[in-house]
């Protein structure tokens, strides 16, 4: 079963050795290493790290961690994981978990109910089970961002964020994959597999950290999952 869950988004700036000990937004890396520990804290059986991927698939857990590839370059010709999974792996190495880990990766284009029976399959593999999505919002928030600007950005971003908040995760399923893929927001896959995971499950979240530095909507979130009839744990 779910138990706890963090969301975070993709960023490079998040690692030390990509950006520097003084990162330019470390309020953004002091939210998400605080919803990374707590996921340690959680204690699960299993810590599955979601992200997007070139294909829906599930890498080794010994697989490369290679980020060379935010510099524009690959600095091994071993297999790694995708960019999303590599990052997740750091952030939980930076947090000293140790415990079992599963590497799921998403197509950014995979449907929602197929994301939703994947967040269920994972949720079941162990008796708690705890996640680490990682993913970006719309892109498109600022003339600067990647996306150019989009006016559907904001609200695309405020949407989510305002069901994650109210730890309505079920309602990410309702997120539309065209508009998000119209908004270049590539955790849209990732999100709905919490979804699929959570379904059934009454939830509290924490959001340390909501913005859009760069034009980018960075979102990172803590959550605590548990029996609805007993309420979150």
């Amino acid at each position: 079963m779910l138990s706890a869950a963090a969301i975070c988004p993709s960023a490079p700036l998040l690692v030390p050795e990509l950006c520097g000990q003084r990162p330019p937004l470390p309020d953004l890396r002091e939210a998400t290493a605080g919803a990374v520990a707590a996921l340690r804290d959680a204690a699960p059986d299993v810590l599955a790290v979601v992200g997007p991927a070139p294909h829906t698939a599930t890498w080794p857990a010994d697989a490369g961690v290679d980020l060379g590839p935010f510099r524009g370059r690959a600095t091994t010709a071993r297999p790694t994981l995708p960019l999303s999974l590599a990052l997740g792996a750091t952030l939980l190495r930076e947090a000293g978990h140790a415990g079992e880990t599963v590497f799921q990766g998403v197509a950014e284009d995979a449907d929602p109910g197929a994301c939703a029976a994947l967040g269920r399959r994972l949720a079941a593999a162990a008796g708690t089970v705890a996640f680490l999505v990682v993913g970006d919002g719309s892109a498109c928030r600022s003339r600067a961002a990647p996306g150019w600007f989009d006016e559907r950005a904001a609200g695309f971003d405020a949407a989510v964020e305002q069901a994650v908040g109210a730890g309505d995760v079920g309602a990410l399923l309702d997120v539309d994959p065209a508009l998000a893929a119209d908004l270049q927001a590539v955790g849209r896959a990732a999100w709905q597999v919490l979804a699929g995971a959570a379904h059934g499950l009454s939830c509290t979240a924490r959001i340390p950290y909501a913005d859009a530095p760069f034009g980018v909507g960075y979102l990172v979130a803590a959550l605590r999952f548990g029996d609805r009839r007993r309420g979150a744990t």
